[in-house]
């Protein structure tokens, strides 16, 4: 019983420290990642505070699938696909120019590491962080192109560099060289296996989700799907990252046809309070696990320990950026190339952002702490404690240390807040409207005398809207909305006059709820769009 009370005790501080430093990163207008890892740095020197050591395999497990699937539902699977080829170099080149760069030049400034270990700390580090990379983003300003290459970069990255690190870490423990051929077959299953595995069970999601219209099986099938993909993907050896990505890609284009619009409002709900609480608790832990990393290296000389690790993040911040530059290059000839339409110049200052966006979270600390402790001969992994905390300081150099400094960064090179409202938005916002207004008209004609009334108040209404949507400063835009400001004052008026008739006892609280809830769905209707 006191080990359940310890796990109980440990789960309900992180819950509280993730709701507390949230409200301190809202108030703060910071991106909670980088509030929650410092937050639990600074938690990690309170005396009292139960040590929490992080399992690579809950990481893996628990974790990692659900978060990712979240990051693929929410991604533009036509954005995807048209940043494909640049997120491809990123996800697959720069994991291998950063492994290559690493192992090439770690001899020369960490003592003791050859290329072997070279080539484990890069496979390590190699990859970006899906939720850093969502999380701080899009809180920031930047624009949705970036946005949508560095989410897109992050999915996969995560399978590319976990293979070179099951390589590197065989080199080093066994002695054993893998061949090209061996390394090419592996990353083609790894890839080909893991997208199969995701398709074939978002299919059969799919065809389940068709024939269910019960909102809460659905949300538990949906909760479901990214684990059953990963574990049913490793169970082949295939890449469960790649499974749930897929996975995800696919059956967020299917779930307009199959969600009812009341289930759809829950699952979002649903998904968005779980994705914080895990993003929260992740980071939370990462901040935490300082005092038991340093505590490994005591006999490194924690000065040169962290002086190292300076060196090393700068070194892997270099590599970066020498690298996205020629990638964005040829990235525009082929699709110039390709193309038979002309291809936007490339940006500079966008390239940059995307070089300096390199954020490590999560998972290159579990990868790190997930490494053998013995060779094949029973002794020691070499380098094995310095390699974690080399990866720790990464993780808080970029995550901290560049996540703070992007905003500045971006209002330096004039990207943020100068798009403007988004025009594909507004261009669909004006169809819908104007199908709206013609099936109107077109069904008036059909209908009896009596009803004209009510089409008559419906066609205005959509009129207004549409207006609204053509000049913002025309008298019927501003009709329109004056319209949604009365609307929403007189709902609050119904949902005042509704609590009033609870408290007095003319109504019960299951009526007041369903009321509530009504007014709450009108409230959220028209208030779309206002809210971040």
């Amino acid at each position: 019983m006191s080990e359940i009370h310890a796990v109980e005790t440990i789960f309900l501080l992180l819950l509280f420290f993730v709701v507390l430093f949230g409200i301190f990163a809202r108030k703060l207008a910071t991106p909670y990642p980088i509030v929650m890892v410092l937050g639990g740095l600074a938690l990690s020197f309170v005396p009292g505070i139960p040590s929490i050591t992080l399992n690579p395999d809950l990481i893996f497990l628990i974790f990692l699938p659900p978060l990712l699937y979240s990051s693929a539902w929410s991604t533009s699977v036509r954005d995807f696909r048209k940043n494909i080829l640049q997120i491809s170099l990123l996800a697959f080149g720069l994991v291998g120019f950063t492994v290559l760069g690493v192992s090439l030049l770690a001899r020369y400034f960490l003592p003791g590491f050859d290329w072997r270990l070279g080539m484990v700390l890069g496979a390590v580090v190699a990859p970006t962080d899906a939720i850093a990379a969502s999380a701080i983003a899009r809180r920031i300003g930047l624009p949705e192109r970036i946005v949508d290459i560095l989410e897109g970069e992050s999915l996969i990255n995560d399978a590319t560099g976990l293979l070179a690190l099951e390589f590197a870490t065989q080199i080093v423990v066994s002695e054993h060289i893998p061949t090209i051929t061996d390394g090419l077959l592996k990353l083609l299953w790894l890839t080909v296996g893991g997208v199969l595995v995701g398709l074939v069970l978002g299919w059969a999601n799919d065809w389940i989700e068709r024939r269910i219209e019960d909102a809460s099986i659905e949300i538990t099938l949906s909760i479901l799907s990214p684990y059953v993909a990963y574990v049913a993907a490793e169970s082949v050896h295939a890449s469960g990252v790649l499974a749930v990505v897929t996975c995800g890609l696919f059956l967020t284009v299917r779930s307009t046809h199959f969600f009812s619009a009341a289930t759809r409002m829950k699952v979002w709900t649903i998904w968005e309070s779980l994705t914080f609480i895990l993003n929260g608790v992740v980071f939370v832990l990462i901040g935490l696990q300082f005092p038991a990393i340093l505590a490994s290296i005591q006999e490194y000389g924690i000065q040169k320990v962290l002086l190292d690790g300076a060196i090393f993040s700068l070194l892997l911040i270099l590599l970066r950026l020498v690298w996205v530059y020629p990638g964005a290059h040829l990235a525009h000839w082929v699709q110039d190339g390709l193309s038979k339409r002309i291809v936007p110049p490339v940006n500079p200052r966008e390239v940059f952002v995307v070089g300096w966006t390199g954020m490590r979270g999560v998972v290159s600390l579990a990868a790190a702490m997930a490494l053998p402790t013995v060779m094949m001969d029973g002794s020691p992994f070499p380098h094995r404690n310095a390699i974690v905390l080399l990866t720790y300081c990464v993780i808080l150099v970029t995550l901290v240390a560049q996540g703070l400094t992007l905003p500045v960064l971006i209002r330096w090179l004039g990207l943020g807040g100068g798009e403007g409202p988004n025009c594909e938005e507004v261009e669909a916002r004006r169809l819908i409207t104007s199908a709206a207004v013609t099936h109107l008209e077109e069904a008036k004609e059909g209908d009896e005398d009596r009803w004209q009334e009510i089409y008559e108040d419906l066609t205005h209404h959509y009129l207004h809207k549409l207006a609204s949507l053509h000049d913002e400063n025309h008298e019927h835009a501003q009709m329109h909305n004056h319209y949604v400001d009365l609307s929403l004052e007189t709902l609050q008026v119904e949902r005042e006059t509704a609590i009033r008739l609870r408290n007095q006892g003319r109504i019960n609280d299951a009526v007041l709820r369903r009321i509530e809830r009504e007014l709450d769905l009108s409230e959220a209707r028209l208030t779309q769009g206002q809210e971040e």
